[in-house]
């Protein structure tokens, strides 16, 4: 992974535009290919990116602007550009991470996943797995599915769902959406518990919220008391 701290400017340019004037910030190139543009802060979410597959250029001295001490143009595979130019560069090093392990999942939750693959008619009539585990740039899609529609459909699952999960999803279908195979991409958050303020914030932005029965998965009775 290359870390470089710049004071820079960046332009999106594609399907949609987007600038963001100069000011310093940290540049991530990982070995994925992916570029990422982050400030000091909004949590985890980069101000830009451009995800795998692309190829970043660093421009010679003919090509820069004015002033400038680098040109990064970083291309996808339709043809959208990220152009990054940076005045002045503070930091810049490079640092070898190996292969990570990945996120292990919560025994529940895991099992989750698999009940749900299995019945996935749970999440509605004409329902229909893709696979599991849809891989991503940024992490796995707990489900990809299609709707009776055709549509796609990232289900993410948690055992207990919060915040987090709802901001993790919504990370997915922005990157998902940005595929003309798979896009409009729609989301369901699922869990055995939604907390009050992670429902609020998941139908804000669109996505549908399910609570699973762990146990009617399973094809068991639930062993709570019942008035009815």
């Amino acid at each position: 992974m290359r870390l470089v701290i710049a004071r820079c400017q960046v332009d999106y340019v594609g399907r949609l535009t987007a600038h963001l004037p100069m000011a310093r910030r940290l540049l991530l190139i990982k070995a994925d290919g992916s570029v990422l543009v982050h400030s000091d802060g909004g949590s985890y979410k980069p101000l830009n990116w451009m995800s795998p597959p692309c190829w970043l250029d660093e421009r010679g001295a003919d090509d820069l602007p004015e002033d400038a001490k680098a040109l990064w143009v970083v291309t996808n595979k339709a043809g959208e550009e990220l152009r990054i130019t940076i005045m002045d560069i503070e930091h810049d090093s490079a640092h070898e991470l190996g292969v990570d392990p990945g996120l292990v999942k919560d025994g529940v939750e895991a099992h989750l996943q698999v009940l749900l693959a299995e019945h996935v008619q749970t999440l509605g009539p004409g329902f229909s797995l893709i696979r599991r585990e849809y891989m991503t740039a940024i992490g796995p899609v707990d489900l990809l599915c299609r709707d009776a529609g055709g549509a796609t459909v990232a289900v993410e699952i948690k055992r207990r769902g919060e915040i987090d999960g709802v901001e993790q999803l919504t990370r997915y279908l922005e990157l998902l959406n940005r595929d003309p195979l798979l896009a409009p991409v729609v989301g369901v958050f699922a869990a055995q518990q939604i907390k009050p303020q992670a429902r609020t914030l998941a139908e804000d932005r669109g996505i549908r919220c399910l609570v699973l029965d762990y146990d009617a998965l399973r094809g068991t009775e639930s062993t709570e008391f019942r008035l009815f």
